[in-house]
């Protein structure tokens, strides 16, 4: 039998928050839309550059949609700060879309936890700046 592992739960310390970054990572890189939406809140809130998205069924959807146009995700996420359930992150992100041409998309993020662990509020900001593929820093 394989259990899942509990999740970490605020109030955060600088390892616990840490590892919450490290998990969302490895979950996004997995580019798998169910896996990432365990990670929030049945009725979670985002806001993800200009898009408005809320409850898991649209996670899933936003997520579906954004991976078949961002081709070959790789992403890298850096703690930069965190206070009692909230955690604040600068992310960046390489892909390339249907015709080649690579992009590094950079921004930051603030999360904000509820007590059993799972996000309910996500606020990111996003630039994408395109790059040749020789100008790569994260490759799968």
């Amino acid at each position: 039998m394989t259990t899942t592992p509990a999740p970490i739960k605020p109030p955060f310390t600088k390892e616990s928050a840490t590892a919450k970054v490290q998990a969302a990572e490895d979950a996004w890189n997995s580019r798998d839309p169910e896996r990432v939406s365990l990670g929030y809140a049945v009725d979670s809130h985002w806001r993800n550059r200009s898009e408005f998205v809320k409850g898991r069924e649209e996670i899933k959807a936003f997520l579906r949609r954004k991976w078949a146009k961002e081709l070959d995700y790789k992403l890298k996420k850096e703690l930069w700060a965190f206070d009692g359930n909230r955690i604040s992150v600068r992310f960046e992100y390489e892909w390339h879309d249907a015709a080649g041409q690579w992009y590094r998309s950079h921004g930051n993020e603030q999360w904000e936890y509820n007590a059993d662990g799972l996000m309910g509020r996500r606020d990111a900001s996003i630039n994408d700046i395109p790059i040749k593929e020789e100008e790569r820093r994260y490759k799968s």
